[in-house]
């Protein structure tokens, strides 16, 4: 039964496979509904065959669980790339198009050219042959793996250079998504320049936006 579960992992790459292509890029995002910070991508294209045991969607996974799995998806790719897009971007063009941006820029941060993509519920703006799959993290192991770069890569972020940047806000703690502390210290202290102003809605304070240079 295990063997099954990981096998299906491999259902999408073993068609593309079958069609001959060699180098299939898995990619996701992470950090779409949070009021603070970049929504980041990754970009992961594993040895084909590979099967990597135990990895999976993100968010099933604990922090511990996650770090383990990031060191060893980094040590079998073949390739890794992630993409940045910051909350002034996403405030500018908005949080679909940031994500899709954010995807491109981890595909063009890859160190091999890709000749086919598995995409998390989303379309990249790139002319590779591509293949959207909804809730792809949780059915296609390249894509599991990205979600895992994408999740760690931000989490690390927020828990060091954000939160010390910010320290009154509990980044490291929430990771910049709406909890009742995050949300409270928005409405004391004011948005940082990291603050995404288009998610704040009523909580936006009118008033000039703290460490604004």
């Amino acid at each position: 039964m295990e063997e099954k579960a990981v096998t299906d992992m491999l259902r999408y790459e073993k068609e593309c496979w079958e069609q001959s292509y060699e180098r299939i890029a898995g990619i996701d995002e992470v950090g779409r509904g949070c009021l603070f910070g970049d929504v980041v991508a990754a970009a992961v294209i594993l040895p084909n065959g590979e099967l990597l045991e135990g990895v999976d969607d993100s968010k099933k996974l604990t922090d511990k669980k996650r770090e383990t799995y990031y060191e060893l998806i980094m040590e079998k790719a073949i390739a890794v790339g992630v993409g940045y897009v910051d909350a002034r971007t996403i405030d500018a063009i908005n949080i679909k198009q940031a994500a899709r941006l954010a995807m491109k820029q981890a595909v063009e941060a890859l160190q091999v050219s890709p000749d086919y993509l598995l995409v998390d519920a989303e379309k990249v703006d790139l002319s590779i042959p591509q293949l959207s799959i909804i809730k792809g993290d949780a059915n296609s192991q390249s894509i599991a793996a990205a979600s895992i770069i994408a999740k760690v890569t931000r989490d690390r972020l927020c828990k060091g250079e954000w939160d010390a940047k910010y320290p009154e806000y509990g980044i490291g703690i929430h990771k910049g998504y709406a909890t009742k502390l995050h949300r409270e210290q928005i409405l004391a202290l004011g948005p940082t320049a990291m603050h995404r102003r288009s998610f704040l809605g009523n909580l936006l304070i009118e008033q000039p936006t703290l460490f604004d240079l």
